[in-house]
């Protein structure tokens, strides 16, 4: 039996056509999701109603005077929401942080290349999908409404804001490895929305763990020695193209500047985790275009590049952290099982600096 929560965006969602990132999108891989999640989000918009399938650990729907902490999970390109739920569960045991107290997430944003996962399984018409892997730049929904990826989330933290639901909650993490890394990552760059926690005193903390890449916001990129320096686009001419730089942003973002988006999100709380054996250039699911490639060869290299970046830019007050996890590769369950997700999603022990 389907479960349904509802809510309704009171911002104006952007009508733009899809812009540049959407036609680059790689289709290939894309096969019907195995499971679609039951519960069913209504977002009510000003051009209409559409639902979104996620994962939820408590009915949200309910106050929840026990809930001190949500943790929200975001899947890869695989959509496989599920699996990711699952993962969030067994490092909340692994944490051992208490379940009357957390509320756990996994949000699933589907494909549809001609109603791809919605016809594989015989869903209705009304459930939000994206073009391939549209959604993990924040870029609008194909059908049935034009709403952006983020506009999701951000209806997301519009519910978790609401007192009247969570009277004690005290810390929002958004957390995701590789695709929905990517996701955490601009999304942190991009959320509108976020300020409805944070004005409440509620403590807003990102885990970017593994993406293929990153936003960048000027036209610096790493050299041989992994130092942003000014690159030759030349090499790349749509290196800076979104969700890889600032170019051609999605409607989403159109509303700020790269400065005053950059400015938000050097004050973002975040930590930054890599696998350590996550350095191979050829791995499977890793991003091999040349706007990928201009920021790295592989993973951990992106990965330590980009803090660099970061760390050069913001020298003072910057509020992200840097690890690399021993001995894992390309291992969502394990990245976010490890004792640094942990210490970042839960608040446990044990996550060296």
């Amino acid at each position: 039996m389907k479960r349904h929560h509802a809510v309704v965006l009171s911002a104006c969602i952007a009508l733009a056509a899809q812009p540049a990132f959407a036609a680059q999108t790689r289709e290939s891989h894309l096969k019907p999701v195995a499971t679609i999640s039951d519960t069913r989000f209504t977002l009510v918009t000003p051009q209409g109603r559409a639902q979104f399938p996620l994962y939820l650990s408590k009915d949200w729907s309910v106050p929840q005077p026990h809930v001190t902490r949500a943790v929200i999970v975001i899947h890869g390109k695989l959509r496989n929401a599920d699996v990711y739920f699952r993962t969030a569960e067994n490092a909340r045991e692994a944490a051992h942080a208490d379940a009357d107290a957390t509320l756990l997430i996994a949000p699933q944003f589907l494909a549809t290349l001609d109603t791809l996962d919605t016809r594989a399984h015989d869903e209705t018409a009304s459930l939000l999908r994206w073009r391939g892997d549209a959604w993990m730049g924040g870029e609008t929904a194909q059908a049935p409404l034009p709403i952006s990826s983020f506009d999701v989330l951000d209806a997301i933290v519009a519910r978790l804001a609401d007192r009247k639901l969570f009277p004690d909650l005290r810390q929002v993490v958004f957390a995701g490895h590789s695709g929905g890394a990517q996701v955490v990552q601009r999304y942190a760059i991009a959320a509108h929305n976020v300020s409805a926690l944070t004005d409440e005193g509620i403590d807003v903390r990102y885990v970017v763990a593994s993406p293929s890449t990153y936003a960048y916001f000027d036209a610096q990129r790493p050299n041989a020695q992994g130092v942003a320096a000014p690159f030759d686009a030349a090499a790349c001419p749509d290196f800076n193209q979104w969700k890889y730089g600032m170019d051609h942003r999605p409607p989403y973002l159109r509303d700020r500047s790269p400065a005053q988006l950059e400015a938000t999100y050097a004050a973002r709380r975040i930590d930054y985790l890599v696998g350590g054996a996550d350095d191979d250039p050829q791995q499977r699911a890793l991003d091999k275009s040349c706007a990928a490639e201009a920021q790295g060869p592989q993973r951990v290299a992106r990965a330590q590049a980009y803090y660099r970046y970061m760390q050069t830019r913001h020298p003072d007050g910057l509020k992200q952290s840097f690890h690399i996890v021993a001995g894992v590769g390309h291992d969502g369950s394990r990245m976010l099982t490890s004792a640094c997700a942990l210490s970042a999603m839960f608040g446990a022990q044990g996550c060296e600096p």
